[in-house]
């Protein structure tokens, strides 16, 4: 086991935090974007921090539990436990619950969108966004639960990792790696077209794909890194930042992010900060949870109340939470019980 004693799960707070910040602007019909996009000149937004942080602690741990798991059964079962069961709730809640919110002259029940929402959008990569007569007089009116698109390149990288399991010398895995993180790094930046077909017809985004590939890379590059100094750990975040800092400041930090970030991601994760590091034993790993309950929420909150976008954040963000919270405990945990299924079953043979 991977000791929970580190900052992970309150970076992913803060994380699933961001990325609320920002629906808060575009949610709420704010003519401008969120204060770190003003900042940085649309270089980069608080949810641009969120999910890519969440792609770099993904990256690192899904690597670290590939290379622990007993076999492709092993690993998969465990990344379908952690991602469907919440998935299904959240989409199951939103069907039940959409008719308190819905405008259309066709009877909710014969509004054949209905049917096809939840289906649809568990296949990950087929996503439908919307319910027809949901949330249509919303400033945001494209899509019921945003936050979900995610979830189809997480799913893609999880593939990406297993492949690595049919190779058999560690040393060679670590040079794959490695190998990887290098040509995700020259596809996100020059980002080819050679794929791009391929991409389409699954449902994702070629540069999304890229962009994302590279964070999640650069997280499973680092598992290799080992530092046994704090000094020269602080060092590398000091250093880090500052570089992340002037790459913003001459506007070429879609050059530099790609290292800077996560570096800074799993140093400052690996570290065991006093309080921070109890974020998981006193709430539970609620990220996901917040993370696809916030959006919905959020387009609710807008519904009622018409709130302006610092309404909206102080209002949604203990409600997320809070769903977060009983997500977590009522669902994901439990689902998580039975994780060693394949494992056990690996043992036995």
């Amino acid at each position: 086991m991977i000791s929970r004693i580190n900052n992970f799960d309150f970076l992913r707070l803060v994380f699933a935090s961001l990325v609320i910040v920002t629906h808060s602007y575009s949610l709420s019909g704010a003519a401008q974007g969120d204060p770190l996009s003003q900042l940085t000149h649309g270089q980069m937004e608080f949810s641009y921090l969120g999910v890519h942080g969440f792609f770099i602690i993904s990256g690192y741990l899904i690597f670290k539990s590939l290379l622990r798991c007993k076999g492709l059964a092993d690993f998969y079962w465990k990344r379908l436990l952690r991602l469907f069961p919440a998935l299904l709730v959240v989409l199951f809640l939103t069907v039940l619950l959409a008719p308190a919110v819905y405008e259309s002259s066709v009877p909710y029940l014969q509004n054949k969108s209905v049917y096809t929402y939840i289906p649809q959008n568990l296949t990950l990569f087929f996503r439908q966004k919307g319910i027809d007569g949901v949330f249509e007089s919303n400033p945001y009116k494209h899509s019921i639960n945003g936050s979900l698109w995610t979830i189809c390149y997480e799913f893609s990288m999880y593939v990406m990792v297993s492949m690595l399991f049919f190779i058999r010398k560690k040393a060679f895995v670590k040079t794959v790696v490695i190998l990887l993180f290098i040509s995700s790094y020259f596809f996100a930046i020059f980002k080819p077209y050679f794929l791009y077909g391929v991409f389409v017809k699954i449902g994702l985004g070629s540069n999304h794909f890229y962009n994302l590939m590279c964070f999640f890379a650069g997280g499973m590059v680092l598992t290799y890194l080992k530092i046994n100094n704090k000094r020269t750990e602080n060092i590398i975040i000091l250093l880090s930042f500052i570089v992340l800092i002037i790459s913003l400041y001459f506007n070429i930090s879609k050059y530099t992010c790609y290292i800077t970030l996560p570096l800074l991601v799993i140093i400052i994760g690996k570290k065991s900060t006093q309080y921070l590091n109890k974020v998981g034993e006193v709430i539970g790993d609620t990220s996901y949870g917040i993370y696809i309950y916030s959006f919905p929420i959020q387009q609710a909150l807008m519904y009622f109340f018409k709130l302006d976008t610092v309404m909206l954040f102080i209002l949604s963000l203990p409600l997320s939470i809070l769903l977060g919270y009983i997500s977590w405990h009522l669902i994901e945990k439990k689902a998580l019980q039975h994780k060693d299924l394949f494992a056990k079953k690996a043992i036995h043979h």
